[in-house]
């Protein structure tokens, strides 16, 4: 074990990790019926390169703060808190309900966490873990903020277009939250460190590229695109997250002064188990230590980290103590890593 000092040790305030939620829709989409929606055949395929075996969306009833809710107040009810005690909600997203205002704002009224301040984070998949970092340092460094609610919310299957081989075995919808709170005085830090990484050249390779100021939904852009969708627009270099995972995941540890043999679960963007597994042995380390959701859930982009995190911890994956790693990566290129000792209790329920 290593006995370097983590930069949080001289915060102001530690941070802890109270709990955890998720949402997963109700409709599952398995590979067959996508497969007989789009009269393609590619099962097979996808289960061999990316490990995918279903997907979930939503309602077309329900929008994207829909599932932000059920997933906060899973984590408000296993920390026992009530929504009126939450100093600030962040809502990380890339799909929010509309351009503006904030879905954090929509799920700050939904939620009836009125007292909350509010703001959102686009840095595509990349931003539920860059939303975790930036609530712990403002809760370290602000003795206002009790308890930060982050919410990760993914609604992609609005966004797919059926006809794109590309984009529409892969995408999901659903959300994940996590609550992080002032430790007591005294205690260890939880949250431990945080690092960041981007590559702006590929910022129009993926993305929801209409609907903003550069493609507004105008009736000449609409009948010039189509309706925005994710899209593929240009090849990524197909090693990408091979060649930046190990290496963040390696900043992120020492500055938490910790080493990789020291970490107990890894928590990845879920888009590739693959590259997940090749990522893993570059590490030098044991598939079984990190935790995996895409083959049940699809790709949940900015919500998958926290979903993972909560199926984790409700599997009994998580002990009091443990150190895990989350590193993300989404379009523009963005990427962020956080490292954290676990801090919360384990959840009353447990999945069968």
């Amino acid at each position: 074990m290593s006995a370097r000092l983590p930069q949080s040790a001289a915060w102001p305030r530690a941070v802890h990790l109270l709990a955890t939620g998720r949402c997963v829709p109700e409709r599952l989409v398995e590979n067959a019926e996508l497969e007989a929606m789009t009269g393609r055949v590619f099962h097979d395929w996808l289960v061999a390169n990316t490990g995918i075996e279903a997907r979930c969306w939503m309602r077309p009833d329900q929008v994207g703060s829909d599932l932000g809710l059920i997933a906060a107040l899973a984590a408000l009810e296993q920390a026992q808190i009530d929504a009126a005690d939450v100093d600030l909600l962040i809502v990380a997203t890339d799909t929010p309900d509309q351009p503006s205002p904030a879905t954090s704002a929509v799920l700050q009224h939904k939620l009836g966490a009125h007292r909350a301040g509010v703001f959102d984070v686009n840095s595509a998949c990349a931003g539920f873990v860059t939303a975790l970092d930036l609530a712990a340092r403002l809760i370290a460094t602000d003795r206002r903020l009790q308890r930060v609610l982050v919410v990760g919310i993914y609604g992609m299957s609005r966004f797919l277009d059926l006809a794109d081989k590309a984009t529409s075995t892969l995408f999901a919808d659903g959300a994940g939250a996590v609550l992080l709170g002032a430790a007591p005085a005294g205690a260890a830090p939880g949250y431990l460190a945080g690092a960041r990484f981007a590559d702006g050249q590929y910022h129009d390779a993926l993305g929801i590229f209409g609907g903003g100021t550069a493609r507004p939904s105008t009736s000449e852009a609409l009948a010039a695109h189509g309706a925005p969708r994710v899209e593929f627009a240009r090849k990524l270099p197909a090693t990408f997250n091979l060649e930046r995972w190990p290496a963040l995941v390696r900043e992120v540890l020492d500055e938490a002064g910790a080493d990789v043999d020291d970490v107990a679960l890894f928590v990845f963007t879920q888009l590739n188990k693959r590259t997940i597994e090749a990522v893993m042995g570059a590490l030098g380390q044991p598939m079984d230590r990190a935790h995996t959701i895409m083959e049940r859930w699809g790709y949940t982009g900015s919500a998958c980290v926290p979903m993972a995190l909560d199926d984790a911890a409700r599997r009994g994956r998580l002990k009091v103590g443990d150190l895990v790693v989350l590193c993300a990566s989404g379009g523009g290129v963005s990427m962020a890593a956080a490292a954290l000792r676990w801090t919360a209790p384990p959840p009353a329920d447990r999945p069968a």
